[in-house]
C-alpha cells in the first residue's frame, strides 16, 4: 500500500494500467473547520470554491487524465454505464457544476449530475469518482485491466443492490474481476438498529453474522464483511481491503456518523492512457 499525505493508494494486486485509491482528508486543501482540509463533497455544506480549489489540487497531485466524472448519489442501485459520447456529456455536467454556474453565470443544479451510485467504463484516461464519508466506496477492474467500475455503497444501496447492479452493468465475468474495498465505518464503531438489520436478514438470514448485538434492538453491523458476502454470491472472489473504518480515524477519514457536520472523501479510479 502506498501512502501519501492527502492520499490512499488502494491495496490490492492492481490490474495492468489501473489506479485507485480515496483522498484523505489531512491532504494540502483549503477548506476551513469543520471541513478541513481537504474536503471533496460540493454538496457538504461547504465553501464552493474551497471544493473546488480542493478538487483541482488533488488532480495535479495524481496527475488526473480528466476531470472525474462526478455523480449524483441518492443511496439507490443506478449504474452510469459509459461510451464515448455519454462520458464525453458527463464530465461536461460535472464541470459545469463543480464550476457552481453555467454559461450565463445561473448556478448549475445538481441534477445536471448523473443520478446514480455506481459508474462502469471502458475507456482510458475516463476518472471515475465516489464520494463517501461512512459508506463503503468499492472499486471493480477486470483482470486484464480493460473495464472500471466504482460504487457507492451504503447500507441502503448495499442492501438494495447496488453491488449486483454493477457487476450486472459489466461485460466483464464476475469470476475475472478484481474488487477493492475502501475504507468506511468499521465493525467495532458502526452501531444500527433493527431495521438496518432487517433489511439484510430478511432477504438472507446468513448475514445475520455479520452484526454483532449491543443493547435491545441494536446491533454493531460489519459492512466489508456483508459487501463480501454479497459479492460471493456473484462469484466475485478476488476481493481486497475492506480493513480501515472511518468513525476511528478522525485524522484520516470524514465520519458523518461521528461528526455529523464534516466532508467527503473521493474514491477515484482510472484506466491509464
Amino acid at each position: 500500500m502506498v501512502v501519501a499525505r492527502g492520499w490512499l493508494e488502494a491495496d490490492w494486486p492492481a490490474p495492468p494500467g489501473v489506479r485507485a485509491g480515496i483522498s484523505l482528508r489531512d491532504g494540502d486543501g483549503v477548506s476551513a473547520p469543520p471541513y478541513d482540509r481537504l474536503n471533496l463533497g460540493m454538496n457538504s455544506g461547504d465553501e464552493p470554491q474551497a471544493v473546488r480549489e480542493n478538487r483541482a489540487r488533488l488532480a495535479a497531485m495524481l496527475g488526473l487524465p480528466s476531470e472525474p466524472v462526478w455523480l449524483r448519489q441518492v443511496h439507490g442501485v443506478g449504474v452510469f454505464v459509459m461510451d464515448a459520447e455519454v462520458a464525453g456529456k458527463a464530465a461536461d455536467a460535472a464541470e459545469t457544476a463543480d464550476r457552481g454556474a453555467d454559461a450565463a453565470g445561473r448556478p448549475a443544479p445538481a441534477a445536471e449530475l448523473p443520478e446514480a451510485d455506481a459508474a462502469v467504463t471502458r475507456r482510458r484516461g475516463t476518472v471515475l469518482a465516489i464520494l463517501t464519508a461512512d459508506c463503503l466506496p468499492v472499486v471493480f477492474a477486470a483482470a486484464d485491466g480493460g473495464e472500471l467500475a466504482a460504487a457507492h455503497a451504503g447500507w441502503r444501496g448495499l442492501a438494495a443492490g447496488v453491488l449486483e447492479a454493477t457487476v450486472a452493468a459489466m461485460a466483464t465475468p464476475p469470476a475475472r474481476l478484481r474488487v477493492w474495498l475502501g475504507p468506511a465505518a468499521g465493525p467495532a464503531r458502526y452501531e444500527v438498529g433493527r431495521e438496518v438489520y432487517e433489511a439484510f436478514t430478511g432477504p438472507d438470514p446468513g448475514a445475520a453474522t455479520a452484526f454483532a448485538p449491543t443493547r435491545p434492538g441494536h446491533w454493531r453491523m460489519d459492512l466489508f464483511s456483508l459487501a463480501r458476502r454479497r459479492l460471493a454470491a456473484l462469484g466475485v472472489r478476488n476481493v481486497h481491503g475492506g480493513g480501515l473504518c472511518t468513525i476511528s480515524d478522525p485524522a484520516r477519514f470524514y465520519s458523518h456518523r461521528r461528526d455529523q457536520r464534516t466532508g467527503r472523501m473521493a474514491t477515484v479510479a482510472w484506466i491509464l492512457p
